[in-house]
């Protein structure tokens, strides 16, 4: 059995303790963070590391920035989102562990919509959807995993109306996960759980969480060998509640 998490910490050094304590008791074999909001030698390495895990990281100053932590050796590690060498925000990297292939992407929130941001969210999605084709081609089964910053459906907003025209929940936006799915992804969390109003992300404004005023936009998407193995998914809405909480929670999967 492999479990698989992924969390948006928004911020590593900010919410070392909470992150720490959550792998210690969750016990992932394999974590997808995001937005760890440093650089590659800000990253801290040591304590991961003296808590047993291999470290890969993709990071930058103060914005974005994805990490790898696995229990078990990392190859082929590749950072950076194929498609734009012009693009220098940290979003994405892949890894080859334990005969699957896992990567953790921070797909761009593309608010102000419309504008220049929703354009890159389009354009980053268009070559996600291209990187995803490639990936299918190969042998290895895989997993996409992170903050997707996409709402899949009103299933999945607490206020559909009032967030239709958000880049989260725009047609364009939900278009494009949906033709991600069509090649024939999985997306784990609604393979295996259809009710709705379930969320992984709560804003700190105006008693979001309180109020279980969420949005579901943190996903597993995986290819037909990995979904084959898919035997669970939940979200673990505990660390939300902590103090000094990232403004999402942990979701994995589990794999036979």
């Amino acid at each position: 059995m492999l479990r698989i998490a992924t969390w948006n910490v928004n911020s590593v050094k900010a919410r070392l303790p909470n992150v720490m304590e959550w792998l210690d008791q969750a016990k992932p074999d394999v974590t997808l963070l995001q937005e760890i909001k440093c650089q590659d030698d800000g990253f801290p390495l040591m304590e991961f590391e003296s808590a047993g895990w291999n470290v890969a990281v993709h990071g930058q100053k103060s914005y974005n920035g994805v990490a790898i932590l696995s229990r078990h050796p990392m190859e082929n590690i590749q950072r950076r989102l194929p498609g734009d060498e012009s693009d220098e925000q940290a979003r994405y990297i892949q890894a080859d562990i334990q005969g699957l292939r896992i990567a953790s992407l921070y797909l761009p929130n593309g608010n102000p919509t419309p504008g220049d941001k929703f354009d890159y969210k389009l354009r980053w999605m268009r070559r996600l959807v291209n990187h995803a084709k490639t990936l299918l081609a190969q042998d290895l089964p895989f997993v996409l995993g992170g903050d997707y910053n996409i709402c899949p459906t009103d299933a999945d907003v607490y206020d559909p109306a009032g967030w239709a025209n958000d880049a989260l929940c725009r047609p364009e936006s939900r278009a494009l996960f949906r033709e991600l799915c069509h090649l024939g992804l999985t997306e784990a969390f609604r393979a295996l759980h259809p009710e709705p109003g379930r969320y992984s992300f709560w804003d700190y404004q105006a008693g979001a969480w309180p109020r279980d005023n969420g949005l579901r936009i943190d996903h597993f998407l995986l290819s037909p060998g990995a979904a084959d193995r898919l035997t669970a998914c939940d979200i673990d809405k505990a660390p939300r509640g902590k103090e000094k909480a990232s403004d999402h929670t942990p979701v994995w999967i589990e794999l036979q």
